[in-house]
């Protein structure tokens, strides 16, 4: 669990991302974080904050515009769920390649 807002970024870089995907940088960007392809510098998906320790709201790139991941509505998941989630999911890594 993440006891401050520099903790769950350093966690978010930590993450082993696939060697594919070629890595993220994190960016705290307005109640959360942002993650930008480092081969690319291309959007990849936002992370917002919850009022719910270590769960946040998984957002990608849609059309200009941060949008939920799929046709269900808001995804809230823990940290380490969305990390996953977002290594696994090839749509997040559209603007990354």
């Amino acid at each position: 669990m993440a006891s401050s807002p520099d903790d769950m970024r350093a966690r978010i870089a930590a993450y082993p991302w696939p060697p594919q995907r070629g890595g993220v940088e994190v960016v705290r960007a307005n109640k959360g974080y942002t993650l930008y392809s480092l081969r690319t510098g291309g959007p990849v998906a936002r992370l917002r904050l919850t009022i719910q320790p270590d769960q946040v709201q998984v957002l990608w790139w849609r059309r200009e515009a941060w949008g939920n991941p799929g046709p269900f509505g808001r995804q809230v998941m823990p940290l380490d769920e969305a990390l996953e989630f977002i290594a696994t999911e090839g749509f997040f890594w559209i603007h990354a390649s």
